[in-house]
């Protein structure tokens, strides 16, 4: 683990309107004799670009892909192909039909349009749900993930979920292995994304989040210990003009890099009981709340934001602890993944996840 008293905020120069680049040192562990941390060289970067290109190349392409505490996960890939050919809540050729089969299932639609859910849709162990080749938007409840292990959601829409406790996506409990991508979620009763009760493993990337208040929450609440082995990837995702959670962590160590996070209603990231948030080369842009990073004391504990190339705009204010203040630890990604695609937070950076976040038309890939 890093030494707190070591961290100092250093400040870049010469950036206009009110935009700063605040970078901590970062923290090493200690390593085991001849294994040295092997972390991501930013300036190496070719061109700047959302990762995964290359998944769209054949059907299963996606599999084990994931960047992140996610990339274990590979969904369907051993399974059969299930093709969704109605957009009833129920019955043959429904959704909810596929997602209830037991065993691996590649999950494909043959239609466009809109499932109206009745009842939060429970998703089971390896399944894949590609959206790629359709647009389908999923409304009134959202999906669950419960005691499952190796999910991934892809280029999905979730809008208008109603009901108390409705969240788009709710990943409770016990579940592992988990990819979210490319999905545009917004305006939901609850959360958008809830990841609690020791749920694990997990990458959410290329979504796009709007209209919405309460966005991603991390950890079920003070009580739950057991949270403390929950890990989460954030990354090259758009938070745009949600008012709050983006996300609020209580326990779980969450590695966010490459998002963009715009005219919050709150805060921007908000750490909780004994969280550990290492927040990389991200771009935080405020509106009239100015303060991007918040702290709250829970159990007489708060949490760790370590800030490392971020870029803030418009104004923004950190809202950093000083090092002696924070309680819980800090960890480094390098010390539980050894790549990850990262660039510099630059303005060009912000454009190009303003066009390449949430649903993408884009065609269904080929299965072999």
């Amino acid at each position: 683990m890093g030494n707190h008293n070591s961290a100092r905020r250093h400040h870049l120069p010469n950036r206009t309107n009110g935009e700063t680049a605040v970078q901590v040192p970062e923290y090493h562990h200690t390593p085991p004799p001849n294994h040295p941390p092997q972390i991501p060289e930013t300036n190496r970067m070719a061109s700047l670009s959302v990762p995964y290109s290359h998944v769209d190349c054949s059907l299963r392409a996606l599999a084990g892909q994931a960047e992140g505490f996610g990339r274990l996960a590979v969904g369907g890939l051993n399974g059969a192909i299930y093709h969704v050919t109605a957009l009833s809540d129920d019955g043959p050729g429904s959704l909810r039909a596929g997602c209830r089969i037991k065993e691996p299932l590649w999950i494909v639609f043959e239609v466009s349009g809109t499932i109206e859910l009745l009842s939060y849709l429970n998703v089971s162990s390896y399944k894949t749900i590609d959206g790629r080749g359709r647009r389908i938007k999923l409304t009134g409840k959202g999906l669950r993930l419960k005691e499952c292990e190796h999910v991934i959601i892809c280029n999905l829409e979730f809008e208008g979920g109603r009901g108390h406790d409705v969240d788009g996506i709710q990943i409770k409990p016990n579940s592992k292995h988990i990819w979210i991508d490319r999905c545009s979620l917004k305006d939901y009763e609850d959360g958008l994304i809830d990841i609690t009760r020791q749920s694990t493993n997990i990458t959410i990337s290329r979504c796009h989040f709007s209209n919405h208040d309460k966005t991603m929450l991390i950890g079920a609440d003070a009580s739950h210990h057991g949270d403390r082995c929950m890990c989460v990837t954030i990354h090259h995702c758009f938070f745009d003009g949600t008012r709050q959670r983006h996300p609020r962590v209580r326990y779980a160590r969450v590695h966010l890099y490459n998002n963009y996070t715009r005219n919050w209603g709150i805060y921007a990231v908000c750490a909780s009981v004994e969280s550990q948030i290492y927040s990389q080369c991200n771009i935080y842009e405020a509106g009239q709340k100015k303060v991007a990073f918040k702290h709250l004391t829970e159990e007489a504990s708060s949490g760790c934001i370590i800030s490392h190339g971020d870029l803030f705009m418009s104004g923004t204010q950190l809202g950093l602890l000083e090092p002696a203040t924070i309680s819980g630890g800090s960890f480094h990604p390098s010390q539980h993944y050894q790549t990850w695609t990262v660039v510099p937070a630059t303005k060009e950076l912000k454009n190009l996840l303003q066009h390449c976040t949430g649903w993408q038309d884009v065609p269904c890939p080929p299965e072999t």
